[in-house]
């Protein structure tokens, strides 16, 4: 069973940085896509940004040019750089990993258990 375990969460002032990261039980590489969602207190889990196998990278219009995504196989994390946060940005960040097949019931996806990032304003 994968496993996928973030950390780098707490809380931070408005305008201030964090740097979240993913660690996985498997190679990362071996992912077909991997991600950041997030959710905030009595919303729904929302995308963040995304990273594909040839390392394109989507990132939700929220982000507007301040969250970087990026994987480090030399670590074998997932990372998410994020600048100028805002307190909207307050949620339980998730790392998602996912493996796509032919067939959509073979396709896996796995969640880490979250990591709690406060903005304070």
């Amino acid at each position: 069973q994968v496993q996928l375990v973030e950390s780098g969460g707490g809380l931070v002032q408005s305008g201030g940085s964090l740097r979240l990261s993913c660690t996985s039980s498997a190679r990362i590489f071996n992912f077909d896509v991997m991600g950041w969602y997030r959710q905030a207190p009595g919303m729904g889990r929302e995308l963040v940004a995304s990273i594909g196998s040839s390392g394109s990278a989507n990132y939700a219009d929220f982000v507007e040019g301040r969250f970087t995504i990026s994987r480090d196989k030399a670590k074998n994390t997932l990372e998410l750089q994020m600048n100028s946060l805002k307190s909207e940005d307050t949620a339980v960040y998730y790392c998602h990993g996912g493996t796509r097949a032919l067939s959509p019931k073979y396709d896996r996806n796995y969640w880490g258990q979250g990591t709690q990032v406060t903005v304070s304003s």
